[in-house]
């Protein structure tokens, strides 16, 4: 779950395989999020200034909220901290299950927002970099647009060229010889991420994993074109309707099957870290990452996900 901002090249050559028809296997909506997803109460092992909480103190602190259709994770916006103290009380969700060859759909209504916020979107495999990463969702310091990414250990690389609607930061998908930036490509508009994906109402977000390619697209609320499947939460999906996607990503020098294991959906907001923090000046955020999070409480009022559904078919 990191990027660099580098190497952007627009990709268009190497044409994708078509996709099939999925049929829904799991559909988290509201309280459904909360069995088929754990709170993580670990160490954030990206080292932000957060503190991530079990569930039930996630509910008491109402840094979790179901009702409905409505389900919303965030971090803390009351609490001053102090700087020897634990980091800002945040959330991050495991799926119960795990996924090899499937399609996941996000309907997010608003992500979070505000400089040294880090909010991601992805799915892991187990004993990491070697089970894989694959990054639906994620930014920092709200600077769009989204990057999807993968993330392996060595002997996965990328063609130069794909088609994808965006624009490559990489090709080498080797944690070890990126420093972790991985393989990735950002989307090709700004609604695609931050303030401005908020401000449009949010939208969705989707991925397919096969065995010979992995493809991610996004799709505007506001925007028409949105595949009616995926728009009116439809029971079984098409993806070979669903045109050209953002993020295209074969299997022309990276072997699958051995670079990506089944692997648990995540969802997390840390703060600062190793990819917000090392940025936060650059992206034109005030001071130091630690003593903003420490001090700005209220800055964190818009640093939350609000999710209507995701659903995983296979």
């Amino acid at each position: 779950m990191f990027a660099a901002r580098a190497f952007l090249t627009l990709a268009c050559i190497v044409a994708p395989a078509l996709g099939a028809t999925y049929g829904l296997v799991d559909n988290f909506v509201g309280s459904s999020f909360l069995s088929g997803f754990q709170h993580q109460a670990i160490g954030d092992p990206t080292h932000g200034r957060v503190n991530y909480v079990d569930q039930g103190t996630a509910i008491a602190k109402n840094l979790t909220y179901a009702s409905g259709d409505t389900f919303i994770i965030r971090a803390d916006h009351t609490t001053v901290l102090t700087p020897s103290g634990p980091g800002r009380n945040s959330v991050r969700l495991m799926s119960n299950k795990q996924y090899t060859r499937h399609v996941a759909v996000f309907n997010i209504r608003h992500m979070p927002q505000g400089c040294s916020t880090w909010p991601a979107v992805w799915e892991v495999g187990d004993n990491w970099p070697n089970g894989g990463e694959i990054d639906i969702l994620e930014g920092v310091n709200d600077v769009s647009p989204n990057q999807a990414t993968l993330h392996t250990g060595a002997g996965c690389t990328m063609p130069a060229s794909r088609a994808q609607t965006g624009h490559i930061t990489g090709n080498d998908c080797n944690v070890y010889t990126t420093n972790n930036a991985g393989c990735g490509v950002q989307a090709p508009t700004p609604p695609s991420y931050g303030a401005a994906f908020n401000n449009a109402g949010g939208g969705w977000y989707a991925v397919e994993r096969t065995d010979t390619f992995i493809k991610v697209w996004f799709w505007n609320r506001e925007v028409p074109g949105t595949p009616g499947d995926v728009a009116n939460g439809a029971g079984s999906v098409n993806t070979d309707n669903w045109g050209q996607p953002f993020a295209y990503f074969p299997n022309t020098s990276c072997d699958f099957p051995s670079h990506f294991a089944p692997m648990n959906i995540i969802i997390n907001l840390t703060l600062c870290g190793d990819w917000a923090g090392a940025v936060f000046n650059a992206d034109g955020c005030p001071g130091d990452c630690v003593s903003y999070v420490n001090n700005n409480p209220s800055a964190f009022s818009n640093a939350y996900f609000d999710f209507a559904s995701v659903k995983v078919y296979q």
